[in-house]
């Protein structure tokens, strides 16, 4: 999600031509977070060379519990993300779920956040409006990045966000999206993302993303609210909480998946603090982003365009915020 708009900052120099990216970011943490841990605990045991595919196939994931939609337009039949590059394998495909399965997440609420939308490049207007994010003002929503071969990160979590709801459903929680394909011609805006989680009263929520660094920086890594004070925007009461969601999360990412922790920001341990970032700024319920890996990589985009590691992938969201559930 590297560009210019309102959750990054102007483009450095050093990167792809033509593309701005995002700019450096606060390293969160100490060396011993749970992410860590778990990248020194998965290397000591060359789990790291299976590879994109080197678990089995799932199943893929159920239409939309709940959407938010503009006044505009009416919630259209809730259907599944757009089709995978890899066809061969599961592409995240389902029906709607219903009631969610007893289990032991039975009434928590988590909500998800699929970065960007598909349909936003066709309205630059209403993106380009700008929105308080309590300390300043930034545009509604941006486009998002994609790969060199020319796969939509907006396609990516939407797809990622179809799996991820399955998996949290199948343990008993009610899931809520802040937008599905069909329900939304565009955004919404950051501002709006934060308050469908507030609204929710959400256990836990966050934000799916990949990034658009420089071929070369690859890796995971996810961001965590600091503790701003400005504004509409005051963090403090859910920052600590949002660490601890952000840690487990973070570690059973590295687990479950294979991907490193970002070797360009973070310190290795795939944790970063920002606070220029309105749908953290806004969050009144414990909240992350992730960045599941670099699209402009190589490496990282053969992974990211698999249809089987985006299942491991939401898997490795899906446990780590079960477990921070189980202990909250």
């Amino acid at each position: 999600m590297s560009y210019t708009g309102p959750e990054f900052p102007p483009p450095q120099p050093e990167r792809r031509p033509g593309r701005s990216r995002r700019a450096p970011v606060v390293v969160a943490g100490a060396l011993v977070s749970g992410a860590l841990l778990g990248w020194l605990a998965y290397t000591a045991v060359g789990a790291f060379g299976g590879g994109p595919d080197a678990r089995p196939d799932r199943t893929g994931a159920a239409a939309v519990t709940h959407s938010s939609a503009p006044a505009s337009h009416s919630p259209a039949a809730h259907s599944s993300a757009s089709p995978s590059p890899s066809s061969s394998v599961d592409d995240g495909k389902g029906t709607d779920a219903g009631t969610p399965a007893s289990g032991p997440l039975r009434g928590r609420v988590v909500v998800i956040d699929p970065g960007h939308n598909p349909g936003n490049a066709r309205h630059t207007a209403e993106i380009n409006r700008q929105v308080d994010i309590g300390t300043g003002h930034k545009e509604c929503d941006t486009t998002g990045t994609e790969t060199d071969d020319g796969y939509p990160e907006a396609s990516f979590t939407l797809d990622l966000a179809h799996r991820l709801r399955t998996l949290l459903q199948q343990q008993g929680a009610t899931v809520e999206l802040t937008h599905d394909t069909g329900t939304r011609a565009w955004g919404p805006c950051v501002d709006e993302r934060a308050r469908i989680g507030n609204e929710a009263h959400a256990d836990a929520a966050i934000s799916l993303h990949a990034d658009g660094s420089a071929p070369g920086n690859r890796g995971f890594h996810v961001i965590l609210p600091a503790a701003v004070h400005a504004g509409a925007a005051d963090t403090r009461p859910i920052a600590a909480a949002s660490r601890r969601l952000g840690a487990s999360i973070a570690g059973s990412f590295v687990r479950v998946t294979g991907e490193p922790p970002a070797n360009y920001l973070g310190g290795g341990t795939g944790l970063v603090t920002r606070g220029d970032l309105g749908g953290l700024n806004l969050s009144t319920v414990p909240k992350v982003f992730i960045e599941c890996g670099n699209m402009r990589d190589a490496a990282d985009a053969a992974r990211l365009t698999s249809g089987s590691w985006r299942q491991q992938a939401a898997e490795g969201i899906s446990e780590g915020i079960v477990a921070f559930l189980r202990e909250s």
